[in-house]
């Protein structure tokens, strides 16, 4: 009865949640790389302030954060891109894809592969941001799409599968 203990539980619970614990601390890592960048280091930067305060929200430790800031103001950090990626999904619902990446290749290349997994394509420049309008908080949809239970569950998943991918931020739809 090997694995069957207390402990063995505990440690599988635990490390199931610090992957996710892990996987949002990367994401908010990265965007206060770019806003540090953009700020030069300067915490007292509205964007800067804003992003470390969410990122506080989520209980990031601040050896994390300070470490995140000192990569941007290194002198061979990396530059992070802020890319939109745009696609159309199941019953015609726009799909807005954010992401924040070093390497733009290979994050077209992954979301092109995770869409093309659920049968959807990439579309192409402003195709799909008319039915959303930009808010400092993200994408609010400006017409929503009626979906049945079946295309909502396929979206859900799609939204999921592209949210594992650890250079998106965010995933936007249009769905009621």
């Amino acid at each position: 009865m090997s694995g069957h203990n207390k402990y063995s539980k505990i440690k599988h619970i635990k490390a199931k949640t610090d992957a996710q614990k892990s996987k949002i601390f990367t994401k908010f890592g990265r965007l206060i790389t770019v806003e540090a960048k953009k700020a030069n280091g300067n915490i007292n930067s509205p964007g800067l302030k804003a992003v470390i305060d969410r990122a506080r929200e989520v209980n990031m430790p601040n050896d994390t954060i300070e470490r995140a800031i000192k990569k941007a103001t290194a002198d061979n950090s990396a530059s992070m891109e802020a890319i939109t990626y745009e696609s159309y999904g199941y019953g015609g619902c726009a799909i807005i894809i954010e992401v924040l990446t070093d390497n733009r290749n290979k994050a077209a290349q992954e979301i092109k592969f995770i869409l093309s997994k659920h049968g959807i394509a990439l579309a192409g420049i402003g195709s799909a941001t008319w039915a959303f309008t930009k808010t400092h908080e993200g994408w609010n949809a400006n017409t929503t799409i009626p979906l049945s239970e079946e295309d909502k569950k396929k979206i859900e998943i799609l939204t999921e599968d592209l949210e594992e991918n650890d250079d998106v931020q965010n995933v936007f739809t249009n769905v009621e």
